[in-house]
């Protein structure tokens, strides 16, 4: 099959089914971002395949990738987000993330407080593997997806995931420590 025409085939299931079987994923896992990356790895296994033409019912295809990558998200080791990363005050629960992101309104105890947050959050990124650091900073800070950072790396998307999972571990681990130093 002649490249436009395996092209042309692509775009008009992009087309036809992406909404479709972005509707399908969405109730299925945690958030809109894995959602995003399911959906881009049935795409990119889509676009892989050298016998389009020979698939019967592209649909059918399509929907026992998607339900095969969704479950394969859900036996793999989960990728943790540091946004997950909660607190337990007197007052109640509070994350990692709403402090980062208070105004200055909050005042001058929260904007030290947050200073030194990312004081030490940037310190242990420095404290990363270039790889690791570089993996982290793309999907948390330049939010890109998984996926885009594994094709603009040349790597597997396995080898990302599980540099993302080390650098979130050891980030988390110093922001522990921040932690109870603080509160020592």
């Amino acid at each position: 099959m002649p490249q436009k025409d395996k092209d042309n085939i692509i775009a008009q299931t992009v087309s036809s089914y992406g909404g479709k079987l972005m509707s399908y994923i969405r109730p299925k896992v945690k958030n809109t971002e894995d959602a995003e990356d399911i959906l881009q790895e049935v795409w990119y296994q889509f676009s892989s395949l050298t016998n389009l033409s020979e698939i019967v019912n592209v649909g059918g295809w399509l929907y026992r990738v998607t339900a095969n990558k969704i479950t394969d998200r859900y036996r793999k080791k989960k990728t943790e987000n540091l946004e997950d990363f909660v607190y337990e005050d007197e007052d109640g629960d509070f994350s990692i993330k709403d402090i980062l992101l208070m105004d200055e309104s909050a005042g001058p105890e929260i904007k030290m407080f947050q200073d030194e947050i990312w004081k030490k959050l940037f310190e242990a990124l420095d404290e990363l593997p270039e790889k690791q650091r570089l993996v982290y900073v793309e999907n948390e800070l330049n939010d890109k997806t998984l996926q885009e950072i594994a094709d603009e790396q040349g790597e597997n998307i396995k080898t990302i995931i599980s540099r993302k999972n080390y650098a979130v571990k050891h980030l988390r681990n110093r922001l522990r420590k921040l932690y109870e130093d603080l509160n020592s």
